[in-house]
């Protein structure tokens, strides 16, 4: 191997290894927030969680600020792919679509109750967030039902948001009770 290969190979390995670490950041600074909130958790617990230093987490993001929106960008992009991923009948779109919130509501917990948080703070960036994650999931939802027939889809999609929502706000406060009657959701 030439000297070039060489460090071709570290550089390559030292991307991955970024790329891997701020992966563990973003992961503990979801549960961190959720855990803290977004004005008591600090970039210290974050970093602690994931066993560095303080300074490594501002190598990768500017200040809190910029962590939270990268951890809030992260969930939606999650809910994004799996509705992405959802396919069935027009019958059956809208039950198959809830069921995937189910099971995202299960498997990523903190990265709900990281939405419910960031809904209620003023923060321009943090907001901007939170309006650009909820337009890509309002339209491809949207999207999803127009193609499938769906009668009256801005109805259906609007009432399908709305019951999301609650279902996440009686999720945080532990209030199953609040969750629509109409919906599986547990």
């Amino acid at each position: 191997m030439t000297s070039g290969q060489s460090g071709t190979t570290r550089l390559k390995t030292a991307e991955a290894t970024s790329v891997n670490r701020r992966e563990q950041i973003l992961e503990a600074a979801v549960v961190v927030f959720a855990e803290h909130g977004y004005f008591r958790a600090t970039t210290a617990q974050v970093a602690e969680k994931v066993g560095i230093s303080q300074p490594y987490i501002f190598k990768l993001f500017k200040n809190k600020e910029e962590l939270f929106v990268a951890a809030l960008d992260r969930a939606f992009e999650r809910i994004i792919r799996s509705f992405q991923s959802v396919t069935a009948p027009a019958g059956e779109l809208l039950n198959e679509t809830i069921r995937v919130y189910e099971q995202l509501m299960e498997t990523h917990p903190s990265e709900i109750v990281l939405q419910v948080q960031a809904f209620g703070i003023r923060d321009e960036a943090i907001r901007q967030a939170v309006q650009k994650g909820m337009q890509e999931v309002t339209s491809l939802v949207e999207g999803k039902f127009i193609a499938a027939g769906i009668a009256n889809p801005e109805v259906e999609v609007s009432t399908f948001m709305a019951n999301g929502m609650l279902c996440n706000i009686a999720m945080v406060l532990e209030m199953p009770s609040l969750k629509p009657k109409h919906l599986k959701l547990e």
